[in-house]
């Protein structure tokens, strides 16, 4: 099999050196094996992703295993099913490949990547995979202020089959277009939505075995996303409640999102006046080896924190120190 190289400004890697070059059987028939291998590498992805490996490396990693599972498609015979499953994969790397763009604010990248990938799901005959895409696309679309295209991946997204035949999956999707509608101002659909998200949660069984990428949704998460509606519609104390919950839910692994929600208690802290208190919140996550998860979005919060801070209190004390461990911190950020 022909082997290619990714190469980015900061980071290169090849699929050659991550996955082997022929089918596991050592023959030219593809077979449902090589489709579980691949599978096995993207549940390593999404637990890299879950604790805070993200960014360009995990992009590029991401973008080689779907590189293979579309040149196992060029190798030999498979069955239809086999093929299904190679495509779903593919579509699956890629969509990590964007979620890290995403992440790390790489609006074009992303774009990119979400093209492919809606096609690759298209392909796969994939309802479970293109409703994935879709939030990340509405997240896209959000970040560059797109709200009415936001609105739509959103919206399409819950309109997913997997949505009407699984209840997480649909509490999941109304979740996230609870938290566009806050967004465009329509705070009385956000909340209707969002009431319809938790109440369909409760419905749905949690023993169920569900796509990998769909781990990171529990209990902890839908607080977090109710968050974050709540803080939009200029409910400051429901989404500092909300928020204490879901770092009292979030798994030990879940760095990322531990520092994501962090910050975010402290935005709601911060906009009840209460500065002192969300310098406390704040300050653990600049100690050594915690800033390391302050990347992409989360670094964008911080810096709107530290504004908002020296708006809210210049000179105070609690803002110099503040100030001091944040010029510090920017070393390792």
């Amino acid at each position: 099999m022909r082997r290619r190289t990714f190469t980015t400004a900061t980071a290169s890697l090849t699929a050659a050196a991550l996955l082997p070059t022929t089918p596991s059987n050592g023959s030219t028939r593809v077979g449902m094996s090589d489709a579980d291998r691949l599978a096995r590498n993207f549940a390593d992805l999404v637990q890299d992703d879950n604790e805070g490996r993200t960014g360009i490396r995990l992009e590029t990693r991401a973008l080689a295993h779907a590189q293979h599972a579309l040149d196992l498609q060029a190798v030999g015979q498979a069955t239809t099913r086999v093929r299904h499953r190679l495509y779903y994969l593919a579509a699956a790397f890629t969509g990590t490949a964007l979620w890290a763009a995403v992440e790390a604010q790489e609006p074009q990248r992303a774009q990119k990547h979400l093209n492919k990938a809606m096609t690759l799901a298209g392909m796969a005959g994939s309802s479970e995979m293109q409703m994935r895409l879709w939030g990340h696309a509405a997240l896209l679309a959000f970040q560059q202020q797109h709200m009415h295209d936001a609105l739509a991946a959103a919206e399409a997204g819950r309109r997913a089959h997997v949505c009407r035949s699984d209840a997480l999956f649909r509490s999941l999707a109304s979740a996230r277009l609870a938290g566009i509608l806050s967004a465009v101002g329509e705070a009385a659909a956000a909340l209707r939505t969002l009431e319809h998200a938790e109440k369909t949660y409760e419905r749905a069984d949690m023993g169920e075995q569900r796509a990998t990428w769909m781990s990171f949704y529990d209990r902890a998460e839908l607080n977090g996303l109710a968050a974050l509606v709540m803080g939009r519609i200029g409910r400051h104390d429901e989404a500092e409640a909300r928020l204490h919950r879901t770092l009292a839910l979030l798994r030990p692994d879940f760095h990322r999102n531990r520092a994501y929600y962090t910050i975010h208690l402290a935005l709601a802290q911060l906009a009840q006046g209460e500065g002192d208190q969300a310098v406390n919140t704040a300050l653990p996550l600049l100690s050594k080896g915690s800033a390391a998860s302050l990347a992409g979005r989360s670094r964008r919060l911080l810096h709107q924190f530290d504004r908002g801070l020296r708006e809210l209190a210049p000179g105070a004390g609690f803002v110099i120190e503040w100030q001091d461990r944040l010029a510090e911190g920017e070393k390792e950020l």
